[in-house]
């Protein structure tokens, strides 16, 4: 299935794995990548030279081309496009919008540009500095999210933009990419379903609460980090929601510190950070703080299997998703569910679950 976006990037299916800290790894970035789709390394939780190994990984299991996910906002974001530059990564991805001039540097050298955006006005933002394509996430989408659907905040991007749309908050099927299609998008954006694949390295026992969760188990807070966060409910999260400022804040400073030793940053990049996420939003300083939870306490689940001790972001999909495929399962299973759904719309006589047709093949 070619689209604008298959053209842009070189992938053989419009589907991206997103880059999601701890989790989009070069073994899941490299096996999504194989499988026709987009695999997007995450690199906010990474320090440049575990970034650098990184991609020297993916280019030694995959020949077909991937994205780096970078923090625009990031003290050291400068250094990371020079390090994608330098490196020959096909796509570079960003969770908030980049400037105009990291845009252009990166243009310069042959990348292409996809920033995630939550809002109509970001889009066109970005699309007027440069950006190849915007990837938009709805609010069913997992981690920091807003509070507009995708249904409705999709249509209204694309209608807004000249470029590439991928569509991001609620997909897992081949019906998802069919339906996103119809709004005009290119292509669409999983994080959730991709976790829940055989080749992600998130421990069995996180992956077992995710398959277990109902759609009413997954849930927007904003007591991790102060920002609106979808993640799975649990009872840290619960007790979180009821700790005083003072306990929320001892612990922020405790994460603030572990993190700091595990990123390689100093205090005062920490602080410019602080900042640059603080510039533009309604955020107190201690809402600021509180956001050196989130990478410590995600790697708590993502990477440690302490479900106890961490928070698991999750999309509102994960309440849909049943089984653990390998990549290349899924991407094929999403593009025969894909083509059976335009079958039916071109014979209206066949049946109108994916659940009674015979399988692909």
């Amino acid at each position: 299935m070619e689209t604008a976006f298959t053209e842009l990037v070189g992938v053989r299916h419009p589907i991206v794995q997103t880059g999601m800290g701890w989790v989009a790894g070069p073994r899941l970035v490299s096996a999504a990548a194989n499988a026709g789709a987009l695999g997007i390394l995450a690199s906010a939780t990474m320090t440049t030279e575990q970034l650098r190994a990184a991609i020297h990984e993916v280019k030694s299991r995959t020949d077909a081309p991937f994205g780096v996910n970078l923090r625009a906002d990031a003290g050291d974001a400068v250094e990371r496009v020079r390090l994608i530059v330098d490196e020959g990564v096909r796509v570079a991805s960003f969770a908030l919008a980049p400037s105009k001039e990291l845009i252009a540097r990166l243009k310069d050298a042959g990348v292409v540009v996809v920033p995630s955006i939550g809002a109509r006005r970001h889009a066109e933002k970005v699309a007027a500095w440069g950006a190849d394509a915007v990837i938009v996430q709805g609010g069913e989408g997992g981690g920091h999210t807003g509070d507009v659907a995708t249904t409705v905040l999709l249509p209204q991007v694309v209608d807004a933009v000249d470029i590439p749309v991928i569509a991001a908050g609620g997909f897992h099927d081949g019906r998802g990419l069919v339906a996103a299609l119809s709004y005009g998008a290119a292509g669409i954006a999983m994080g959730t379903r991709f976790l829940l694949t055989s080749d992600s390295t998130v421990p069995d026992a996180v992956k077992a609460e995710y398959l277990k969760a109902t759609v009413r188990d997954v849930t927007v807070t904003t007591a991790v980090d102060g920002l609106p966060h979808r993640m799975l409910r649990s009872e840290l999260v619960t007790s979180l929601e009821r700790a005083g400022r003072a306990r929320a804040l001892t612990k922020a400073v405790r994460h603030a510190a572990g993190f700091r030793k595990l990123s390689g940053l100093s205090w005062p990049q920490m602080v410019r950070d602080g900042l640059a996420m603080k510039h533009g939003k309604d955020l107190s300083w201690s809402q600021v703080l509180l956001a050196a939870n989130t990478p410590m306490l995600l790697k708590a689940s993502m990477v440690e299997g302490r479900t106890d001790l961490g928070v698991m972001a999750s999309g509102q999909v994960a309440g849909v998703i049943e089984d653990l495929p390998s990549c290349a399962e899924l991407v094929a299973r999403v593009m025969a569910e894909a083509q059976t759904v335009l079958d039916r719309l071109h014979d209206p006589g066949l049946p109108h679950s994916l659940g009674a047709l015979p399988p692909p093949g």
